[in-house]
């Protein structure tokens, strides 16, 4: 028999905008719900979390809690990998001589996330809002940290029920949609959640699985049957 360690994975959000939760955030803040949720999805996926203190957006900073979190088997990085002024965490790791395996990915939500390794440890900069982090962990992150674990990476949990209403949205990108899975044997019919982007949280919570819209489909009728991903 083989035994493997349990792999500690770091978990670092960025940005000035975050608090702690326990905090009252002021109008230009958010609570750091991120490190919350990535730590159960690691732990859940049989690891040990290690929280870090939120970076603020300055180089400096970043860069000795990248540095600190890349002392475990794994990080994840949260917010910092769009475009913006202050995404700054790919410039930090490309200065830590990072090798970028991608660097964006054609799926909604999480279409910035990056993955990578600064000598023997590897990282994923995943998407800053909250929606994208937790679709993101479950499509990369997760079978990584299996993988760690000495296990079989376990393969996506896919099935099949009819669309209840129209779909409708833009080509280009495989969509991962909030919906709701309802009915039994032979009569399991899905709908989407009525949502308002990768930060709303609220709609998420209502969602049972999420509904996969291939990237070459601008309309699906009701009653087409389409894939669906157990969350």
């Amino acid at each position: 028999m083989t035994v493997f360690k349990r792999p500690r994975v770091a978990v670092l959000s960025t940005g000035d905008e975050l608090v702690n939760v326990a905090e009252r955030p002021l109008p230009h803040q958010i609570r750091n719900s991120n490190t919350c949720s990535l730590a159960a999805q690691v732990a859940r996926a049989g690891a040990i979390p290690i929280p870090l203190p939120i970076a603020e957006d300055n180089e400096t900073t970043l860069r000795t809690l990248i540095e600190r979190g890349l002392e475990s088997d794994l990080l994840l990085l949260t917010g910092g990998v769009s475009m913006g002024k202050y995404d700054l965490v790919e410039r930090v790791l490309s200065d830590l001589s990072a090798e970028f395996f991608f660097t964006g990915v054609q799926i909604q939500p999480g279409k910035p996330a990056v993955f990578g390794r600064v000598a023997n440890k590897h990282f994923f900069g995943l998407p800053g809002n909250p929606v994208s982090t937790m679709v993101t962990f479950e499509l990369f992150a997760r079978p990584m940290i299996e993988g760690l674990s000495g296990t079989q990476p376990t393969p996506l949990r896919y099935s099949k029920a009819r669309l209840r209403a129209e779909i409708k949205t833009k080509t280009g990108l495989t969509r991962f949609l909030p919906a709701l899975l309802s009915g039994e044997f032979g009569n399991v019919e899905v709908e989407l959640v009525r949502w308002q982007g990768s930060g709303d949280m609220v709609a998420t919570a209502r969602a049972n699985c999420l509904a996969v819209i291939p990237p070459d489909r601008e309309r699906i009728e009701a009653g087409e049957t389409i894939s669906i991903l157990s969350i």
